[in-house]
């Protein structure tokens, strides 16, 4: 990945308070030139289009998270749970901190027009997945986790319920705990993984 300029840092940075702010449906270049007191071929110069800055933001917070990942993962833990825990943490933190991001990856339904910024969607999802099934590997071969599904199905139930709490919290305003929440929805179905019940 190209590495941004100070400006088009600065651009994301005013896409996404815009997008905290206003909502996805009001980025528009109009919109944003006006945010940042720059005319709208200055912006341009910079940025293609909206797709453009929408697929940078996406490229910055992948990059963030595949380095924050491996980080987390690099520890050491007492079980697969305990890593488990703490990816997810680590990612619902993330998310906490810039609500802008979900908005963007949960608007994947506007994307399909754009296949850039599609993959780029589907990319970060598979980051997250990827981690879960190395985890649920881990787990079942350690015996921690049940073998009754496959690490595949394992991975959808995980993933699947972990994003049902990002979107709940997303429609309600962001005024829900995510991290607790989420972690709540996480050790509920950890406690249906385990083999120690």
């Amino acid at each position: 990945m190209q590495p941004f300029t100070e400006r088009q840092i600065e651009i994301m940075e005013a896409a996404t308070q815009r997008i905290d702010a206003h909502g996805i449906q009001t980025l528009t270049i109009k919109n944003l030139a006006a945010d940042l007191g720059l005319s709208e071929p200055a912006l341009y110069r910079h940025f293609e289009n909206k797709n453009a800055i929408l697929l940078g933001l996406l490229n910055y917070f992948s990059a963030e998270m595949v380095a924050r990942l491996a980080d987390v993962r690099s520890l050491s833990y007492g079980s697969s749970a305990e890593e488990l825990r703490a990816v997810f943490d680590s990612q619902l933190r993330a998310f906490t901190a810039k609500p802008s991001v979900v908005s963007v990856i949960f608007a994947e339904n506007i994307f399909h027009y754009d296949k850039r910024l599609s993959a780029k969607v589907a990319d970060i999802m598979d980051v997250m997945q990827g981690h879960v099934t190395d985890n649920i590997k881990t787990g079942q071969a350690a015996g921690e986790y049940s073998k009754l599904l496959s690490p595949a199905t394992l991975t959808t139930i995980v993933v699947g319920s972990m994003r049902l709490a990002v979107l709940k919290w997303k429609v309600s305003g962001n005024r829900a705990n995510l991290v607790k929440d989420g972690r709540t929805v996480l050790d509920g179905v950890l406690k249906m993984l385990s083999t120690n019940n």
